[in-house]
Formats: C-alpha cells, structure tokens, sequence
C-alpha cells in the first residue's frame, strides 16, 4: 500500500476512534442524583461500567493506530511486527493499524 493511502487510513480510523470516544463522555445531566430508585442507579452503574470497557478498547485502538504511524514514518508499515512477512493490502484497508498477518493474528489471539 502506498503511504499516501496508509496515512488517509490511519487518519480515518483515528477520527473515528477520537469521535467514539468523545460520545462516551459524560454530559453535566449524567450525573447520579441520590433521590433515585434503586434500580435506577444498578442501570446507571452498569451503564457507566460497560462505557468505561468500551473507553478502555477505543484507547487501546488509538494505541494501535500510534503505533502504526510511527511504523509508517520508519518504513516499516504493512509489515508484520512478529515475522516482518507483508500484511496484503486487503487486510489493511480495513484495519489499517494491522500488526500481523491474519494467520499471526489468529495465533496471537488464543
């Protein structure tokens, strides 16, 4: 893939990771009020929980996405991490900050 591509990718995927993220913030009418029924609040904890999961994976993806700029700006981008064997193009269109092959993936995984 051509660097001009990867990097209007890696920008995509970093405007939506960044857009996520800001949708989970918490606005001033979030706020717990303590004249709430109690099943209320178990809703509200679990919904402010689950959020916060879905904060932690966004961040993580942003990491990935970092990460894949620096690969990009050294040259190594496109390249696998653990065997440096060619990510196909394919793959890195749709996850543009790939670090494997699918096959290592697969292997990282389990």
């Amino acid at each position: 893939m051509d660097a001009a591509r990867a990097r209007e990718n890696l920008a995509r995927e970093r405007r939506r990771i960044e857009e996520a993220l800001a949708n989970l913030l918490p606005t001033p009418g979030d706020e717990p009020t303590t004249d709430q029924h109690l099943a209320d609040q178990g809703s509200e904890l679990y919904d402010a929980e689950f959020d916060e999961g879905l904060s932690d994976d966004l961040r993580r993806e942003l990491e990935a996405v970092e990460r894949a700029e620096l690969r990009l700006a050294d040259g190594s981008y496109g390249r696998s991490i653990e065997s440096g064997e060619t990510i196909p193009d394919e793959r890195l269109e749709i996850l543009p900050a790939a670090e494997r092959t699918a096959a290592e993936q697969e292997l990282f995984d389990r």
